[in-house]
């Protein structure tokens, strides 16, 4: 579906049809772009593993800490290339808790051929620090790369069988502005519902936390 047939969609299901509208344009458009992201988040709907704009970081002599690509949410895969002909090798992302627990005592002052990751909201830090230039290939989870703006774009990422789906989330929003004609906390809630079912329920930031961490869980046993 174009973004102008999601518009049209919204607005006869949510019966605000006739000019002047309830809900501009405008807003309505940032509730679909709004609601791709969403819904690629939360059904982790598109792994990027080829795009050298999102994927490829190049490594440099002693620096840990690298950005990632806005879109990236969630790493599944990391290879180190270094840049003098030793053998690629795959990263494993871990937690500073790990490192403390089970690697070298002064690991955030080592340097030589990166073993391990630590992933924030927006980066990533090389462990141990690389002692040669190189280059970081990332593969994993993202959003769009580009909002929709124009009636002839559309959802290129999600395939054409979610693209219906989306009006749920833009009638919950719609239906959640207070102090307006349109405020209706029922309907508001019945959308959220209807898309949740559908995509599946978002991570909050302490399931997203164990994703990108291997820290070890541990049963403490009864008897202690």
């Amino acid at each position: 579906m174009t973004l102008k047939e999601l518009v049209r969609l919204f607005r006869v299901q949510s019966n605000d049809k006739v000019e002047p509208y309830f809900n501009e344009d405008e807003d309505v458009i940032a509730w679909f772009n709004q609601a791709v992201d969403e819904a690629c988040i939360r059904g982790r709907l598109v792994h990027e593993s080829h795009n050298p704009d999102v994927c490829a970081i190049p490594v440099y002599l002693d620096q840990a800490q690298y950005p990632l690509h806005e879109s990236l949410y969630e790493i599944t895969r990391l290879t180190y290339v270094p840049g003098n002909n030793e053998k690629q090798c795959e990263l494993r992302l871990v937690s500073e808790e790990w490192l403390n627990l089970y690697y070298y005592e002064g690991w955030p002052d080592m340097k030589g051929k990166p073993q391990f990751a630590i992933q924030s909201d927006t980066s990533l830090r090389m462990v141990p620090k690389p002692d040669t230039d190189g280059g970081l290939f990332v593969e994993g989870y993202r959003t769009p790369l580009q909002d929709m703006a124009e009636d002839g774009d559309k959802p290129v990422d999600l395939h054409k069988q979610h693209h219906i789906h989306l009006v749920e989330w833009a009638l919950h929003k719609a239906f959640s502005i207070p102090d307006t004609e349109f405020f209706d906390p029922n309907r508001s809630a019945q959308a959220l519902q209807n898309f949740t079912e559908y995509f599946g329920e978002r991570p909050d930031s302490n399931l997203r936390r164990q994703t990108r961490e291997d820290f070890e869980h541990r049963v403490k046993p009864d008897f202690l």
